[in-house]
């Protein structure tokens, strides 16, 4: 299993102190929100881009991508049925697509619910199609860069579009590219309604990225999830891309939330068969 952290568990901390620590763990790679840059993507200079890259190089840690892809931005909708705005969010998700090459990455996880619920009026059938409109429109930048877009369902607490894995593959379906696949996140897994283990091996010749939390908002092993049998499910479907840390309840600390996380992880793993 290869481990990686998303940046912001790391809150205020500078990246170079943020790096050198998520490796002294273990860590091996790095999942980048955004906004810990700049709010807005295309003001993120080449000059930061390249300077954060060469960091993450000096402490031996890859930069896999990016998730949060919407947060604290405006202007921008995934399920609007005004063209212009899904026009806008296409070409935003384009430089995104480019911010991702220029750190080292390759997969941009899409959640960011509150800029993908439904609209008043608008089915899930419909917004659906209009999230596939999005992401195609982008498919030509996504494939330049050679960058995925991983679909992320998320569960009824946070947002009423794409709650299931199911709905998550409908919307891979009608995007139908290479560069459009699926991204599991066990606490949203946890509100579906069927085993995590299972809805792993169901669609596990789509899913492109993993994210590893407890439903309790913490991390794995800090929560009542049994992760010997998620890790168990990615391990005999041939998973081989990065299991991802992502939390969303700081309370227990930046130090502890990160060193009890790949700590579980990394028992888990060694009871794997």
């Amino acid at each position: 299993m290869k481990y990686a952290i998303c940046n912001e568990t790391f809150q205020d901390w500078p990246f170079e102190k943020a790096f050198a620590y998520a490796k002294s763990l273990g860590y091996d790679a790095l999942e980048f929100a955004p906004f810990t840059i700049n709010d807005n993507a295309y003001e993120i200079s080449a000059e930061e881009r390249s300077g954060i890259r060469a960091l993450a190089d000096q402490h031996e840690l890859e930069i896999i991508g990016l998730h949060w892809l919407l947060a604290k931005t405006e202007g921008y909708y995934l399920t609007s049925p005004d063209e212009d705005i899904r026009q806008r969010t296409a070409d935003y998700f384009c430089e995104l697509a480019r911010l991702c090459r220029d750190l080292g990455g390759y997969v941009m996880v899409l959640g960011s619910p509150q800029q993908r619920n439904l609209l008043p009026g608008i089915s899930h059938d419909q917004g659906l199609d209009y999230a596939a409109d999005v992401i195609k429109r982008a498919d030509d930048v996504l494939k330049e860069c050679n960058v995925t877009i991983a679909v992320e369902p998320l569960s009824p607490a946070e947002g009423d579009f794409l709650n299931t894995a199911d709905q998550g593959a409908d919307l891979v379906s009608r995007v139908d590219s290479e560069n459009c696949l699926l991204h599991l996140d066990v606490k949203a897994m946890s509100s579906m309604g069927e085993p995590i283990d299972g809805i792993i091996r169901k669609h596990a010749d789509i899913t492109a990225h993993f994210h590893a939390n407890d439903a309790n908002l913490r991390g794995p092993g800090m929560g009542d999830v049994d992760f010997l049998p998620i890790m168990q499910a990615l391990k005999d479907t041939g998973y081989d891309s990065w299991v991802s840390v992502e939390v969303f309840d700081y309370d227990p600390g930046i130090e502890t939330l990160a060193s009890e996380s790949i700590k579980h992880l990394l028992e888990i793993e060694s009871q794997l068969q």
